[in-house]
């Protein structure tokens, strides 16, 4: 059972690293186009975001009845490894290449992850494969559009005071 919870953590670290991450990049990205605020708000997502999910993974194990002190943090440990290894590969374009590049870079990885993750999940499921996917991926694209246009909104809206 160990297994599942460090599962359970893995899964929840990379899908939220990767969805979190890439919001606050697009958001970023569309309402300021400032390698500097996309560095510093990849930072603070990888840190305190990292610890705010797994103490919230933490909690949410704490509240099961009959958890074990080791399943709980195997599955804090496990989250939070993987949320912040995974928010910090975002970084990685930023400081290779042209914001433009790097943020199209950034979608394609965060993309292949999640996709990665959910052929995973749907084959240890019997799933459609297609469907859970295409399923994740809708999702996460809707994360961006809507993460661009909170983005361009505030530049808008907040860029004349």
């Amino acid at each position: 059972m160990v297994k599942k919870e460090i599962n359970s953590g893995f899964s929840f670290g990379l899908t939220s690293g990767v969805i979190t991450t890439l919001g606050l990049m697009i958001g970023l990205y569309s309402g300021t186009n400032s390698r500097l605020a996309i560095i510093g708000g990849i930072l603070v997502i990888a840190f305190a975001d990292s610890f705010s999910d797994s103490l919230g993974i933490h909690m949410s194990k704490e509240a099961e009845k009959g958890t074990t002190k080791k399943k709980i943090w195997n599955a804090t440990t496990s989250s939070f490894i993987a949320k912040l290894i995974i928010a910090l590969t975002f970084l990685i374009p930023v400081l290779l290449f042209n914001l433009n590049t790097a943020v199209i870079i950034s979608v394609i990885w965060g993309l292949l992850l999640l996709n990665l993750l959910s052929y995973k999940i749907a084959k240890s499921r019997k799933q459609n494969v297609l469907k859970r996917m295409g399923e994740h991926s809708f999702i996460a694209i809707i994360v961006i559009v809507l993460s661009g246009l909170i983005g361009k909104f505030v530049a808008n809206f907040f860029g004349t005071f």
